[in-house]
């Protein structure tokens, strides 16, 4: 007898989220898909994934989706933690509440939900936990640095709970996309452009809007990320973190180079020094 695994996706309303999702029912996985928006997740629901509204932000919501995931019958397989946005501008000038906002969704949501799901998938003895990173949680390039660390703390978080749950069967994976088509720039362009006015930042940030729009011109196929992430599900002995897409071996080059010529080689190509 075949025995479907089941999994929980959340920011599955576009990008890398809805193509995982697509994917994995493609496969023969119960999908459960989870989003703001409701309504970009109808054709997910025709094609058999359970759609469930979800902020992130909320606990209220976390709880209702953990509890509407176990109505369904026992336990997850599979949660790849992908909900997440980034917004960009100067360490100096980026207002502290955008930040903040940030690290809700990003950090303390991905947490929030996972320890809600948690306790049912190590009273299992199994069952794997897939957290989207970026090459950001590796490295920062000039007007990133607030989402850059978002990313530093999805490692931190992912690390934490790896060796915390290997005694109980649970897996713990990071996925650090490259530059993926996903349109993350568009999300991020009102803070870009808001950047670009700065009368001190403005030049910094025009030339990092221009290194931004060439690099997304040449990024991955959002496919690619999603291929990744089921591996990370099936394989038996996953690698604590896998890197993909466009750009994503800077991720593993960057800690051969010294800091200072690091430095100036991303000044060079994202602001022109």
């Amino acid at each position: 007898m075949t025995i479907t695994k089941s999994v929980l996706i959340t920011g599955a309303s576009s990008g890398i989220g809805r193509i995982t999702a697509l994917r994995l029912l493609q496969k023969g996985w119960t999908v459960h898909a989870a989003a703001r928006r409701v309504d970009a997740m109808e054709d997910l629901g025709s094609r058999g994934a359970f759609v469930h509204a979800l902020d992130i932000t909320d606990p209220g919501s976390r709880q209702a989706l953990s509890d509407a995931v176990a109505d369904h019958g026992g336990g997850l397989d599979g949660l790849v933690n992908n909900a997440g946005y980034g917004v960009i501008g100067p360490m100096e000038t980026m207002p502290l509440d955008a930040a903040r906002a940030m690290f809700e969704v990003n950090v303390f949501g991905l947490m929030g939900l996972t320890q809600s799901l948690l306790p049912v998938m190590r009273n299992r003895g199994r069952g794997r936990i897939v957290n989207i990173s970026s090459i950001a949680g590796q490295f920062v390039t000039p007007g990133a640095g607030w989402y850059g660390a978002s990313k530093f703390a999805v490692e931190a978080i992912s690390d934490a709970l790896r060796m915390e749950l290997q005694s109980f069967g649970v897996k713990v994976v990071v996925i650090e996309p490259g530059l993926i088509r996903t349109g993350f720039e568009a999300v991020s362009k009102p803070s870009l452009e808001a950047g670009g006015d700065d009368p001190v930042w403005g030049s910094m940030m025009r030339n990092v809007a221009r290194a931004w729009a060439e690099g997304f011109r040449q990024g991955s196929d959002p496919e690619v990320v999603a291929a990744c992430i089921e591996r990370a599900l099936t394989e038996a002995d996953p690698s604590p973190r896998y890197r993909c897409g466009s750009s994503s071996e800077s991720a593993l080059i960057q800690r051969f180079i010294p800091t200072r010529l690091w430095d100036a080689m991303v000044r060079r190509q994202m602001i022109g020094d």
